[in-house]
């Protein structure tokens, strides 16, 4: 039986994308920056993960696909990451709810939470998720929860499929599933780092 994702290769198709980010940070003009277009398209790619996580990270999703859907929007007028977050510096609405730039942050911390669940991923044997999950959760959205949903998210840990299920729907074996992670961990270090940059040079903090 074809499972959801039917045929499609969406870890592979993450993997590709963020190579070409990486490729764009490492050779990026400060004048130019960073394409909103290419950013939120990449981006884009990595909402079916999770869905694939189920219940435990349901709220991630909703909230994830809903900022990249506005930074998506966003790339219809401005060109750059960093002309967005100037032009709500200009307009004084950085932080008010709602605005690019703090879809962007928030956009960003998703994925860096996929970036340290692949890496836990890598680092254990173990057919279970929930060690993975529970650390990424742990380290880069805990910070930002309130109690209620930090309790939501532990008890939903434990629906989580095995590894070898999340495998089956992203139509992956073991091994090329280590492949596109390991190329998706390599590629969102240097972006996470360069989004983190646009706010820390700017002095907007990256705590809220």
């Amino acid at each position: 039986m074809a499972d959801a994702l039917g045929s499609d290769k969406p870890l592979r198709k993450i993997a590709v994308a963020f190579d070409e980010l990486a490729a764009a940070v490492s050779s990026v003009d400060p004048e130019v920056g960073i394409s909103v277009a290419n950013f939120s398209s990449a981006c884009s790619l990595v909402s079916p993960l999770f869905g694939c996580l189920g219940i435990a990270f349901k709220f991630a999703e909703m909230d994830y696909v809903a900022k990249v859907n506005d930074l998506l929007d966003a790339s219809k007028s401005f060109k750059s990451l960093q002309t967005l977050i100037d032009l709500d510096m200009e307009r004084n609405c950085v932080r008010t709810a709602g605005s690019h730039t703090r879809n962007l942050l928030r956009v960003k911390r998703g994925l860096d939470m996929v970036r340290v669940l692949f890496e836990q991923i890598l680092l254990t044997e173990d057919n279970s998720l929930k060690g993975p999950a529970s650390k990424a959760y742990a380290q880069v959205f805990a910070p930002h929860h309130g109690w209620a949903i930090r309790k939501a998210v532990a008890a939903g840990m434990y629906a989580l499929p095995t590894k070898a299920q999340l495998l089956g729907k992203l139509n992956e074996d073991e091994n090329s599933a280590r492949i596109h992670m390991q190329s998706y961990i390599n590629a969102s270090a240097p972006l996470i780092l360069y989004v983190n940059g646009l706010y820390t040079a700017r002095e907007l903090g990256l705590d809220w």
